[in-house]
């Protein structure tokens, strides 16, 4: 569940980033081009630019690769515990038993919050990922598009 939740987030992060690109560009017909024209000429620069970049602003943002895995759960605050509380009462009967509980329940607690820890440094950083390439082919297609507008006469900022 907490993968989808996560594709889902990336997923709404492009979203945004697709939205955001989309304003950039405006468009000047230099030559006193019809609106009709311009739309023409949109379009077909929309097409050629996909096909040049192989980047479809109009597809929804898709992540080029899968998120990285979930580590299984190991280890935690009871296993811990049982572990403390067994190597204690071998050493020390059942005043070490209870140290031992305790000590393997904070070294478990431990071991749990940097399995977390490192969990979400993974997604984080393949999410910011996901963003830089989707970015990156956005750029290649607005300079694709623009360089086609601009050859048919039009201004494109």
């Amino acid at each position: 569940m907490k993968h989808l939740v996560r594709v889902t987030a990336c997923a709404f992060v492009l979203a945004g980033a697709n939205f955001a690109f989309a304003q950039d560009l405006f468009v000047y017909p230099n030559d006193e081009q019809s609106k009709e024209q311009q739309e023409a000429d949109e379009f077909n620069c929309y097409k050629w630019a996909r096909d040049e970049s192989g980047f479809d602003p109009m597809a929804a943002p898709t992540a080029t690769e899968a998120p990285p895995p979930q580590e299984a759960k190991k280890g935690g605050v009871g296993r811990g515990a049982v572990r403390g509380a067994a190597v204690g009462a071998i050493i020390d009967g059942s005043d070490g038993a209870k140290t031992g509980a305790a000590v393997g329940g904070a070294m478990g607690g431990m071991r749990r919050a940097d399995q977390n820890r490192r969990q979400a440094q993974s997604q984080q950083q393949w999410e910011q990922e996901q963003v830089q390439q989707y970015e990156q082919s956005r750029n290649s297609y607005n300079r694709a598009y623009a360089a086609c507008l601009e050859a048919r006469g039009y201004t494109v900022r």
